[in-house]
């Protein structure tokens, strides 16, 4: 495997990791499948604006004040969402049918993605990780005035790490537990940095325990951080491979650190994509579900990045964050970043430029 090679790979999959994003925005969290056909009949094929009206959102249902869902306060007490982060946003919160990325524009990411553009950057300028660097242009970057983004919508984890830095805690402590914080969204930053370690040829193992303890800043979870393990072990595994490697065992040895998956038993089925996301698997963002729905995506469209990323937008449901780590690791098995699709981002240009720094 040469160097070109290996770059190649790692381009590829970061630029899809975007794609996927940007691709399912306008029906991240559409829970019913048809409805997304009935917004784009014959389904989600390219990038397309968020719609005015979401058919599943319960965003009015999210606090404004810490993370997971409760009251959204309007009295003159300080919240998280309008005074703190996201602060030309909230009169948007608290809408019955909001769409979570309401007012955004084709080809446009949603804040995860956003926030691993700030890892990019951080790495490519400094050379190197470091936890404190990060969480000091994390919280940069969320809380600037006027925002640095153009996303709505904050993840209970947002919510939640900055309740905690308002209530005083230290920063590398104010990662929060929510019932949702064993989500696929967690891994979205993981994936650019274990790419940047395992490019300059560190150890594995290394790698896992850096990623661990910088997925555990904002999402400490054991389950999570298991199958970040995986996830990392799948992307060296994927990036350094022989061409003529078959991709499937390394696919379905990265199911196996989560219990009673059996995706061999399950594709032998030949099951349709909604039979498997949405009814075998949930299609919300608990890694449990989420994980192996992705693996299932990557296995079976693993020959083209595109349709990959077609098929995971179409399925719905947490489909936003699914679809940057499925991207990721198809555009590490086919080396192509799906040219038609990643030339309609909206911020191509300079994804493209941080990319080239980042491997350099």
């Amino acid at each position: 495997m040469t160097t070109e090679q290996i770059h190649t790979r790692a381009k590829a999959s970061l630029r899809s990791l975007f794609t996927g994003d940007a691709l399912s925005m306008p029906v991240h969290w559409y829970y019913n499948p048809m409805d997304i056909l009935r917004e784009f009949p014959g389904g989600v094929r390219k990038m397309h604006p968020a719609p005015a009206y979401h058919p599943s959102s319960i965003m009015s249902l999210h606090s404004t004040s810490a993370g997971g869902r409760g009251s959204q306060s309007s009295g003159s007490e300080r919240e998280i969402v309008g005074d703190v982060i996201l602060r030309d946003k909230r009169q948007f919160w608290g809408i019955a049918n909001q769409h979570y990325h309401q007012g955004m524009p084709a080809g446009e990411n949603t804040l995860n993605a956003w926030c691993a553009r700030v890892l990019i950057r951080g790495l490519a300028s400094r050379g190197d990780y470091n936890s404190s660097d990060f969480l000091t242009d994390y919280v940069d970057f969320m809380t600037a005035d006027p925002a640095q983004h153009p996303d709505t919508y904050a993840e209970s984890y947002h919510r939640g790490f900055f309740a905690n830095l308002e209530s005083g805690k230290a920063i590398e402590k104010c990662g929060a537990v929510t019932h949702d914080t064993p989500s696929i969204g967690g891994l979205v930053t993981v994936v650019p940095l274990a790419i940047f370690q395992l490019v300059r040829g560190n150890d594995l193992e290394n790698v896992q325990a850096v990623c661990r303890k910088h997925l555990s800043l904002t999402h400490p979870d054991e389950t999570l951080g298991r199958v970040c393990d995986a996830m990392i072990q799948l992307i060296h595994d994927l990036l350094y491979r022989d061409e003529q490697d078959d991709p499937l065992p390394y696919l379905l040895k990265a199911s196996k650190c989560l219990p009673k998956i059996n995706l061999e038993s399950l594709l032998k089925k030949a099951p349709g994509d909604l039979q498997v996301i949405g009814g075998h698997y949930s299609s919300a963002c608990y890694i449990t579900d989420s994980w192996p729905c992705m693996l299932y995506l990557a296995i079976k469209y693993s020959h083209n990045v595109e349709e990959a990323l077609i098929a995971n937008t179409n399925a719905g449901g947490e489909n936003a964050h699914r679809g940057s780590v499925l991207g990721s690791v198809v555009g590490l098995i086919t080396g192509e970043a799906g040219s038609e699709l990643y030339g309609q981002l909206l911020h191509r240009s300079e994804i493209d430029s941080e990319i080239d720094r980042l491997l350099r």
